[in-house]
């Protein structure tokens, strides 16, 4: 059975939209500068994410390590690392 890890609520869930069609899961950890580059960059696409720190749950922390920030989309795995904007837009715009 899968284990299943809180999604923190506040202030964690970000975005300007009220109800995104994607749903977004930023996997971080704290003090990870490339995990605040990549919520900056999906903010910047109207995009609702919801951040999990992987510091608390030994079971993501075994699973990305030093692989943060990981970005899901709809349930894949779509970015770890850096996200390429490029991309990011041609996700989107596949959902719209």
């Amino acid at each position: 059975m899968a284990a299943t890890f809180p999604i923190l609520k506040t202030p964690a869930i970000w975005g300007r939209k009220e109800a995104s069609i994607i749903n977004v899961i930023l996997y971080t950890r704290q003090g990870c500068h490339l995990c605040d580059e990549a919520l900056q960059t999906l903010l910047q696409h109207d995009l609702e994410v919801q951040t999990v720190d992987i510091d608390p749950h030994p079971e993501l922390r075994e699973q990305w390590g030093t692989c943060v920030p990981v970005v899901e989309m709809d349930g894949k795995v779509r970015f770890r690392g850096r996200i390429d904007p490029v991309l990011l837009r041609r996700l989107i715009a596949h959902r719209e």
